[in-house]
């Protein structure tokens, strides 16, 4: 017959236990998100929380502490699979267009529209990949019928000062780890944050006509990472790629696998009866794509 305090402390052992596993399994193989927004609609609905397969593109340890915007100095394991066109990806947000970090340590999840090396051109909201119509997602939708006329630019648009919009965008070719890319006095705007950003301080300078990145006079740049170029399914109403520009592939946690809860957003914790009651019975356990 165990005592009291061999029963306090087998129970503070299996405690511990559980805690440890639980952090292994969410740090290395299945991550939770909630969806803030509805730029997914309606393929993912806001009040949607996510298991996010975190393996099948290389777990990472924490990034940072929890319950905090502190980043943490982070390792990745080998991937099985890079990110593939079509694919509903959580990622790091890397802040707004010209920005050098968001200001929130925040997970964003979009579907992934064009990997490294592709060519992306948008004409009248239709998608474009590699001069070939890309696939219509099952659950798109438009909340504005009319697209913006081609010329008409939108001011905070990606790249800066591209002169395109939401609806008539580029082509546009998304940069590629070793891509070498010319640089000149009218196109550094379109690469001075994503250059900025792989030295992780604001290098790029332009002086009497001449391009230095940190001190030293350049003419071409070598691109460091791959790049991803991420839009909502909810085109109209979706903060993306065309807005605040790339995903680093480092920034990318997982691929969205399964719904496994899901209520009303509108209800606050403070309603707690009518939170549980607006519980979307019909989306647990549905899998996303």
């Amino acid at each position: 017959m165990k005592t009291q305090k061999q029963k306090s402390f087998d129970f503070i052992k299996n405690l511990l236990f559980a805690l440890v596993a639980a952090l292994l399994i969410k740090s290395f193989l299945i991550e939770t998100s909630r969806v803030p927004t509805g730029s997914m609609e309606t393929t993912i609905k806001v009040g949607d929380f996510l298991f996010v397969n975190k393996f099948i593109y290389g777990s990472s340890s924490p990034r940072n502490i929890p319950f905090t915007d502190i980043a943490l100095p982070f390792f990745t394991l080998p991937a099985l699979k890079e990110p593939e066109k079509g694919e509903i990806v959580v990622f790091e947000y890397p802040g707004d267009r010209d920005d050098m970090h968001s200001k929130a340590i925040t997970n964003y999840v979009k579907r992934c529209i064009a990997a490294p090396g592709d060519t992306i051109q948008i004409i009248n909201k239709v998608v474009f990949i590699n001069g070939i119509e890309a696939p219509i997602p099952a659950h798109i939708q438009y909340t504005n019928p009319y697209p913006r006329p081609a010329g008409v630019a939108h001011p905070y648009i990606f790249p800066k000062g591209s002169g395109w919009n939401e609806d008539n965008y580029g082509p546009y070719v998304v940069p590629k780890k070793d891509d070498i890319i010319q640089l000149t006095t009218k196109n550094i705007e379109w690469w001075r944050t994503i250059i900025d950003r792989e030295f992780d301080k604001r290098v790029v300078k332009v002086k009497n006509g001449k391009i230095t990145i940190d001190g030293k006079e350049v003419t071409s740049y070598k691109i460091k990472k791959d790049y991803y170029f991420m839009m909502g399914d909810n085109r109209d109403d979706s903060a993306d790629s065309r807005f605040w520009g790339l995903v680093p592939r480092d920034l990318i946690i997982g691929e969205a696998l399964m719904i496994y809860w899901s209520w009303n957003p509108s209800y606050s914790f403070a309603e707690l009866f009518k939170l549980v009651g607006s519980t979307r019975i019909n989306r647990i356990a549905k899998i996303v794509h």
